[in-house]
Order: C-alpha cells, then sequence, then structure tokens
C-alpha cells in the first residue's frame, strides 16, 4: 500500500451556523483544523479587519469566502437586492474587504434562479458580469470561484447542476483567475465526474465535501462517511487533476428532524475529518 499525500483539512463556518466567528477561529484553531472557510455574514463590517486577523493568530488560513451576496441573480437564500449590478457592487465590496488578508484568495459565487426559467440568459449574463467581477478580483489578487449545485436546488439557488455547464461558463469568462467551485455534494451524481474533475486541471480553486442522503429539505446533508457519496475516487481525480489546496467540510443541516446544527457541532467537525481521512487513505490505497 502507497503513502497517501497529505492534505490540508478546512471547514466552512457554514458547518457551524449557529457559532459566531470568533468561536468558530477559536474552535477549529483547538480543534487542530488547518483552513477556514468565511462566511461573511459571521463578519461585523465596522470590526471585520479586526475578526479576519484573529484568523492569523490562531494559526489558520484562510482557503475560500463566501460573501453575504454570492449570487449573480437573486435566489431563495438571498434574495435581496434584486438588481444584478448592486449585487455585484457588494460582490466587489467583499473581495476588497477579505482579499488583502491571503493572496490569491478565491470567493464563491452561484449564478441564482434563471429569470422566468431562462437558462440561457443566465449564461450571457454570466460571461459579460462575471468577466468583470473576475478583472476586479484580480486587482486585488484574488479569484472567483463559480459552484454548480444540485439539482434539487435547481431554479432555488442556481441555474446549472453540473460540471460541465459549469465549464462553459468558465471558458466563456475567459480569465485566468476564474474558475471552480467543486462540492461533492452538489457534483457527485453527474455522469462521467471522474474524466470531468480531471478534465478541470487547474481550474479547481475550492473543494468542499459533505454528505448524501435523499434531501428533506434544502439544507440536508450528513457527517462526511455516513451518505451514499462514493468519496474516494472523487478526491483520487481531484488530487490528479493537480489540486493541492484545502478540503473543506460544509454541512448545511436544518428543516429537519435532529438537525446538525442542533448537534454538539465539535463532534460534527472531528467525525466528518476521521470520514474523509478514511476516503483518502482509500482514495490512494494500492493492491
Amino acid at each position: 500500500m502507497t503513502e497517501a499525500p497529505s492534505f490540508p483539512f478546512g471547514v466552512s463556518e457554514f458547518t457551524t451556523q449557529p457559532w459566531a466567528f470568533e468561536q468558530d477561529v477559536e474552535t477549529y484553531a483547538r480543534l487542530g483544523v488547518d483552513t477556514i472557510e468565511v462566511c461573511e455574514a459571521k463578519l461585523d463590517d465596522p470590526r471585520a479587519a479586526e475578526q479576519l486577523a484573529l484568523v492569523a493568530q490562531h494559526g489558520l488560513v484562510i482557503s475560500s469566502v463566501q460573501p453575504a451576496v454570492r449570487t449573480l441573480f437573486p435566489s431563495l437564500s438571498q434574495p435581496e437586492p434584486k438588481d444584478i449590478p448592486v449585487r455585484m457592487a457588494h460582490f466587489r465590496h467583499t473581495i476588497e474587504l477579505v482579499a488583502p488578508f491571503v493572496p490569491h484568495l478565491p470567493f464563491v459565487t452561484n449564478t441564482g434562479i434563471p429569470p422566468n426559467g431562462n437558462m440561457q440568459e443566465v449564461f450571457d449574463t454570466a460571461a459579460k458580469e462575471y468577466r468583470a467581477l473576475a478583472d476586479v478580483a484580480q486587482e486585488h489578487g484574488a479569484r472567483i470561484a463559480l459552484e454548480p449545485l444540485n439539482a434539487s436546488i435547481m431554479n432555488e439557488e442556481s441555474a446549472i447542476w453540473t460540471l460541465e455547464q459549469a465549464m462553459r461558463i468558465v471558458a466563456s469568462v475567459d480569465r485566468a483567475n476564474f474558475g471552480i467551485c467543486l462540492d461533492a455534494w452538489n457534483i457527485w451524481q453527474n455522469a462521467g465526474i471522474e474524466e470531468g474533475i480531471r478534465s478541470c486541471g487547474d481550474r479547481i480553486f475550492v473543494v468542499q465535501v459533505s454528505e448524501w442522503r435523499t434531501p428533506r429539505s434544502f439544507q440536508d446533508r450528513l457527517i462526511v462517511g455516513q451518505g451514499e457519496i462514493p468519496l474516494a475516487p472523487l478526491l483520487r481525480a481531484v488530487h490528479e487533476g493537480g489540486y493541492s489546496g484545502a478540503y473543506s467540510v460544509e454541512i448545511f443541516s436544518s428543516g429537519v428532524p435532529e438537525p446538525l446544527w442542533s448537534a454538539d457541532l465539535e463532534w460534527v467537525i472531528t467525525e466528518s475529518r476521521a470520514g474523509l481521512e478514511r476516503a483518502w487513505r482509500e482514495a490512494f490505497a494500492v493492491g
């Protein structure tokens, strides 16, 4: 059996939604987490710089950022503001706020809801708006990571539900700092997904993991290793495609009986790490 390569272990602040930013940072550090995905909604804008400075003080690294307004078009979770230029202005503010803390930091975006089901309008608008956003990000040494979402939240949060569709937008934007946020929960059911992941090459900027069961709400994910996703081959494909960044646990859990957001969240993190490490060892096991 060959020795598996190492990887940075990260946690998204969505996983610990009930906690404040300071508790996230302090607890992640105490649990030996390497990186944190920052959710801007947990920042207090007048104190944001002070809060973000805590990350390095606790020995953590920011792996990615979830802007407070991250979708191009309005979505179920982010319905306001309605106007796309205003939404992109919010996104630019987030870049200006957080980018100075980490070089080449990726900021996650989703398309939002296609207006009247018009996916073509989303593709056309994305090419123009994301190109401009990527140029602003480049000025700040930052990157933009487009996340295709699962079909279960199509027309609620997203107009795209496959990695191939997301890569079409990446190609149309045509900027080196515009790439992909790859969430295993969202894409594991895509046809030919392993080869699709490898073909992304250096355009994968963010990787997120959780577990799947047939959803009972829009936010129903499981601890890594306790669901149906064949994670090991996906991890292997990501690594073979050249990705060397953090693998971040991102769990949403509300609107269901016994939600994980009401559980012991330290346990959720440690169990998810154990599940990810098992899948990682399996991904690189030979013979």
